[in-house]
């Protein structure tokens, strides 16, 4: 099968896919916000935003906020258009599933 949509390793993790699903929603959120949305750990929401600023698909800026220095991550360009990419193979993966199975 060689047309067969490609997903995004990137977003493939779970914790990924939720981040970016937030992301796509705002122009940027600050970390311990989309911590408590996504509901994973400090180290666990840090490795995953690691991962996509290293894929250049997010883009994280420090900055101080009611005396604390906080995080914010946002979409880049590449970030924003691959997870369009990537939702778009989902559902035609889907779509091909329920093809697949409608026709059994």
């Amino acid at each position: 099968m060689s047309n067969v949509p490609q997903i995004d390793p990137a977003y493939h993790h779970p914790a990924r896919l939720q981040i970016a699903a937030m992301l796509a929603r705002v122009d940027e959120v600050e970390f311990a916000t989309l911590r408590d949305i996504i509901e994973v750990s400090d180290s666990v929401l840090s490795k995953h935003l690691s991962a996509l600023s290293d894929a250049g698909y997010v883009k994280l800026k420090k900055a101080k906020s009611e005396g604390r220095q906080r995080t914010w991550a946002s979409f880049t360009r590449d970030g924003r258009n691959g997870f369009a990419k990537h939702m778009a193979a989902l559902r035609e993966l889907a779509e091909m599933a329920e093809q697949a199975v409608a026709a059994e």
